[in-house]
């Protein structure tokens, strides 16, 4: 007689739900096992068949750092498109990769860290090519897109988890970990947090990553907001993972708590389930929570608590059911080749044209520019399979023989104090490209050391020498090696592209003396010629004179004056100058560039700009007659790019951020209140270079019959449009909707829908969308809550924020306003309606907010429409610091002195200050803040 196999134990039972799986699992882990799943890289648990697990797989337009994978347009590029039927595709591409090539690399996650949903609030970020859209309407329509596309259709189990990042208020790389984001509430409420919550609530995001800043004066691995708004978004449990090293920044650099422990602690009771610290060791993690528990300042319940939202992604990943869900995925098909393809096609924007495109098949072209042969990767790309530059796409497209090439580099040689000149060594070792194998962290990837360094000899190698702007040089061997740096300190011609985490392929040339000190960037050291070769070091820098063999202009000219069309392809290189840890210093295209464009006009009109770039450049395109930009189109960009000039494909492509004119016209980069700055189109006023929504098309389409109704809570909308050209093609539908006679600042005009539709010559359709009454509303800070003012609304519909094409008014019934019930409720310091000179800091370091002057100077604040009653005889301050806060009604003179002489303890210790004050019925409250205090609340009594 043969023993029964006993019953899998019911966290393996797919019949029962997902709850009572991981109930049970979790009763069957000992408190040891689940702290350690608390870290980024979880332990597999042998006795209970778990298998290890990692949160973080990058995906965020295309399987980023484990090797060969289908490449995507950059998501702004894929925000460029406007189309979330086609990002959904994208998105489901990804997916299917990401567990095709875990069947062959476990490394590969199925915990997908994207997408990024920050708003492109500042040009200058220096990541503006991970985010989607300045607006937050189509930043969540693209993000829901793609998560839905991520997460499969399967009705119970997820093809991957998608985690939005990053929470909160992020667009600074520029002190981003200490740098903290003043965020008033209505800013909070109708801006950031809405692309958050609407993509949340779509219902295919498994979790959010918190961004290493803090909003309000508290980092965002504290955020309130993961409680108070996150969690009540959707009834499934979301995992919250630190962003790589925040947890330690809370004690290293922000010095927000004394011990590691406290902090920890902290993250976890705030939200944080999830910790991706140290790498892959997890022991400085796993000490920190058991520190935490032995100080009383966790409980096991509170570890409980994050495991079980961990289990519940795995769970809904399959992982434990083995019999009931596995997926091999999708790896490199033809499929997923076109559709990158036509992905690149439609991020591509026509931002002017004088009728010079499309052009004519016999066109001879010349196609000039720094990017012209490049198709550039950046730091969350997977290693290409296939490679289209736009100098290849013009070859197929157009013939070879039909088209010529000056990439426009200064082409150099190096000649030392010495008489001598650097040398690049011939190379019998094989081409590498960096990444290629895969890497959980490419920051950990060195340098090849297997090329022998650079020496001088009499005659030295031609360099092609790159200014990327700012003075920032790459320098190029004639092999297409880039000179860069290794471990070992010698300068190699070494690098298939400029990269890493520190990039060490840039250098810097300095005057001195009669020559230039060449200073290498990744280490700060300057180049110096030693016997055993090349190297950079602290001491004995070289003198060099740079002597020119060619000036790229005098190429490119050459080029152009041959051809009946020139193409010029400027932009960024990803990884120099705006990239994430670098924000950018201006919106101008370096000056290395404006001289080939200069060249290649003076030598022939006919000229296209095309622009190939993370994010928006100011630019003079008057003299242009014909102007494109797209983002770093992936692998199909050359392909996609000879297709649009050949009118093969007619541009649709909109602008997912404003282009302003000018440097003056941006804010301070650390400046998030984009109602009182007047950024992005819904406040700007000024008339921007390109409008937010822009792009033209190789036709023409006409709007018509516009109709809006009110009916329960929905506005319906519909209106026609026709294609009156003789092309096909795709148009940008966009509606938009303004308050009319708004009592508060209201957006000049916030995009409420869109669809991008294909129309044949002649063709005629009409759209309809249906507007819920909650689009219309607003963040109301007298009360805390979201209300949608009675009174007409403009609803306008066009090809662009500035095009508008119909325009209709429908009157809503909402709920008045009402004063401020100063009375029973006071002031809390942050519900402000206007404010100049002060920042929002932490009430406390759990929840609550304060406002202080900036700098510890002098603030005002003001509250609109305070309702006194019959009478008040004297307000109180709750007040922490030093200093003094002065109250006057309606702008007039001041009528309250309140005084903090002695300094309270610490910035948290707060006290209270009284002053006797007459006022009754309602008015405007003015306060003037001075000193480094902060405040938190106004009371009125008597």
């Amino acid at each position: 007689m043969t023993a029964q196999t006993p019953p899998p134990p019911p966290f393996r039972d797919p019949r029962l739900p997902f709850a009572k799986r991981i109930d049970d699992l979790l009763s069957r882990l000992t408190l040891d096992e689940k702290v350690a799943f608390l870290h980024q890289f979880a332990p597999a648990v042998e006795r209970l068949g778990v298998k290890a697990f990692r949160t973080g797989q990058e995906a965020l337009h295309g399987v980023a750092w484990m090797g060969p994978a289908t490449v995507f347009p950059q998501a702004v590029g894929l925000g460029a498109t406007w189309n979330p039927d086609l990002v959904r595709r994208v998105g489901e591409a990804v997916s299917k990769e990401v567990r095709a090539m875990r069947t062959r690399d476990e490394r590969i996650g199925l915990n997908v860290w994207a997408p990024t949903v920050n708003l492109l609030r500042h040009p200058l970020w220096g990541r503006n090519e991970e985010g989607y859209s300045e607006d937050p309407k189509l930043t969540s329509a693209i993000a829901t897109a793609y998560t839905h596309g991520l997460r499969g259709d399967h009705p119970t189990y997820w093809r991957t988890a998608p985690v939005l990042k990053h929470w909160l208020a992020h667009n600074n790389e520029t002190d981003r970990s200490t740098s903290s984001s003043s965020v008033r509430p209505r800013v909070l409420h109708e801006y950031d947090l809405r692309a958050f919550r609407e993509t949340v609530e779509a219902g295919a995001v498994a979790g959010v990553m918190p961004a290493y800043n803090l909003v309000n004066g508290r980092p965002n691995h504290l955020s309130p907001y993961l409680r108070e708004q996150l969690r009540t978004w959707t009834d499934e449990d979301l995992l919250v993972c630190s962003d790589a090293g925040a947890p330690s920044n809370l004690v290293d650099s922000e010095h927000y708590f004394d011990t590691h422990e406290e902090a920890t602690a902290a993250a976890l009771l705030a939200g944080v389930d999830s910790f991706t610290d140290h790498g892959t060791d997890s022991s400085q993690i796993i000490g920190r929570v058991r520190g935490a528990l032995e100080q009383g300042l966790l409980t096991e319940a509170d570890i409980d608590t994050a495991v079980r939202r961990q289990l519940s992604v795995r769970f809904r990943l399959g992982e434990f059911d083995e019999d009931g869900y596995e997926e091999a995925g999708a790896f490199d098909t033809p499929e997923h080749r076109a559709l990158a393809q036509e992905a690149a096609e439609q991020a591509i924007v026509l931002l002017r044209n004088d009728g010079l495109l499309p052009l004519a098949p016999d066109t001879r072209i010349a196609v000039v520019g720094l990017l012209a042969d490049e198709c550039k990767l950046d730091w969350y790309s997977g290693t290409l399979l296939h490679r289209s530059t736009p100098l290849e796409g013009l070859y197929e497209r157009f013939g070879a023989d039909r088209v010529e090439f000056a990439e426009g580099v200064d082409r150099v040689r190096l000649k030392t104090s010495a008489g001598t000149f650097l040398h690049v060594p011939a190379a019998d070792a094989a081409d590498e490209v960096r990444g290629a194998e895969g890497a959980l962290d490419p920051a950990l990837l060195a340098g090849r050391t297997d090329l022998p360094p650079l020496t001088t000899d009499a005659t030295g190698t031609e360099l092609a020498l790159v200014d990327w702007g700012g003075g920032v040089l790459t320098l190029r061997a004639p092999d297409g090696r880039y000179l860069s740096v290794a471990e070992d300190g010698y300068v190699r011609a070494s690098a298939d592209q400029p990269g890493g985490w520190v990039v060490q392929e840039t250098f810097h040339l300095e005057p001195h003396e009669n020559g230039h000190l060449l200073r290498h960037l990744g280490t700060g050291h300057h180049v110096s010629v030693a016997a055993d070769g090349v190297k950079v070091a602290a001491e004995n820098p070289e003198v060099f004179e740079v002597v020119h063999v060619e000036r790229g202009e005098d190429a490119v000219a050459r080029a152009a004056a041959g051809a009946d069309v020139v193409v010029v392809v400027a932009g960024n290189d990803p990884h120099i100058n705006g990239r994430e840890t670098e924000d950018r210093t201006t919106l101008r295209l370096p000056e290395h560039q404006q001289r080939l464009l200069r060249a290649a006009r003076t030598a022939n009109p006919r000229t296209v700009l095309t622009l190939i770039s993370a994010y928006p450049y100011a630019i003079d395109t008057t003299p242009l007659p014909a102007v494109l930009w797209t983002a770093h189109g992936g692998q199909s960009a050359g392909t996609a790019l000879a297709r649009v000039l050949a009118g093969d494909v007619s541009p649709a492509g909109r602008l997912p951020q404003t282009w302003y004119a000018d440097d003056a016209d941006l804010p301070d980069l650390l400046d998030y209140d984009v109602i009182g700055g007047r950024q992005t189109y819904l406040y700007f006023e000024g008339k921007p270079l390109f409008p937010f929504g822009h792009g033209l098309s190789y036709t023409s389409f006409s709007y018509a019959d516009v109709t809006a109704r009110v009916e329960g809570e929905t506005v319906h909308v519909s209106f026609t449009v026709t294609n009156t050209g003789d092309t096909t093609a795709d148009e940008v539908a966009q509606v938009y909707g303004h308050a009319t006679d708004p009592s508060v600042i209201r957006p000049r005009r916030e995009l409420l829908a869109h669809r991008r539709v294909t129309l044949l010559p002649g063709a005629r359709e009409e759209l309809t969308f249906d507007l819920p009454l909650s689009s219309f509303s607003y963040w109301d800070v007298a009360h805390g809550r979201w209300r949608l003012a009675p009174g007409p609304y403009d609803v306008l519909i066009g090809a662009s924020s500035e095009d508008i094409r119909l325009r209709t008014t429908v009157t809503l019934d909402g709920e008045p306003a009402t004063p401020r019930a100063v009375v029973r409720r006071g002031l809390d310091a942050a519900d402000f309606d206007e404010q100049s000179g002060t920042e929002i800091v932490d009430r406390t370091k759990t929840s609550g907010d304060a406002v202080t002057p900036a700098g510890g100077g002098t603030g005002e604040l003001v509250y609109c429409a305070c309702d006194f009653g019959t009478g008040v005889t004297e307000v109180t301050v709750r007040v922490a610091g030093e200093g003094e806060v002065e109250l006057s009604l309606d702008g007039g003179p001041t009528l309250a002195t309140l005084t903090l002489g002695t300094p309270t303890p610490g910035p948290y210790d707060y006290t209270t200050a009284s002053a006797a004050v007459t006022a009754a019925g309602v008015h405007d409250v003015h306060l003037r803040l001075r000193g480094p205090l902060r405040l938190a609340h106004v009371g009125f009594s008597g």
